[in-house]
């Protein structure tokens, strides 16, 4: 639908994304995003937490199979898409709307952690994922890598040891 907001949102992932198939066979995969801003108080120059906005996302298809591999519960990650109304109704018959992330794009936050990123095999040139597909828990972005690096790190052995965009499409 054309017109719909979009947005960026930054924050931390509330449980493990919720990977399902509908009946035609497409996954999805549902996960909740939780902002809390943070704004310095003037007066006694502490940091201060604000009320936090939880954003529930959605993403389809094999994007979300990935999602599914790559992204954990309280992994600080950044989701880009349209905010779409939903309309549904409850078990006990009420007629309800939410406003749900349709996600465009999403992946973990580089800012505190670091990331290892690995193409799918037999998708898109553009499909990229953090961590390794043949396990949930193998190759995750990692955020707690000791100080100074880490040993999976493609940078830390400079240009000898390959780069991770070696065979990466030009931009």
């Amino acid at each position: 639908m054309a017109g719909e907001p979009i947005v960026t949102i930054v924050g931390n992932l509330t449980a493990d994304p919720d990977l399902r198939y509908i009946s035609s066979g497409v996954a999805v995969a549902s996960f909740t995003v939780a902002s809390t801003p943070r704004t310095q108080n003037r007066q006694t120059g502490q940091w201060e937490d604000g009320e936090a906005m939880f954003v529930r996302c959605s993403v389809w298809r094999e994007y979300a199979e990935n999602v599914a591999e790559s992204l954990s519960k309280g992994m600080r990650v950044i989701a880009h898409g349209r905010m779409t109304v939903r309309s549904y109704e409850s078990n006990t018959g009420e007629k309800r709307q939410s406003i749900e992330l349709q996600v465009d794009e999403v992946g973990p936050s580089l800012r505190y952690a670091r990331a290892q990123v690995t193409r799918v095999s037999g998708g898109n040139s553009g499909n990229y994922q953090a961590g390794n597909s043949n396990s949930r828990n193998q190759g995750r972005a990692s955020f707690d890598a000791p100080q100074g690096g880490s040993a999976h790190d493609p940078w830390q052995n400079g240009p000898a040891g390959g780069s991770a965009f070696d065979d990466a499409p030009p931009f």
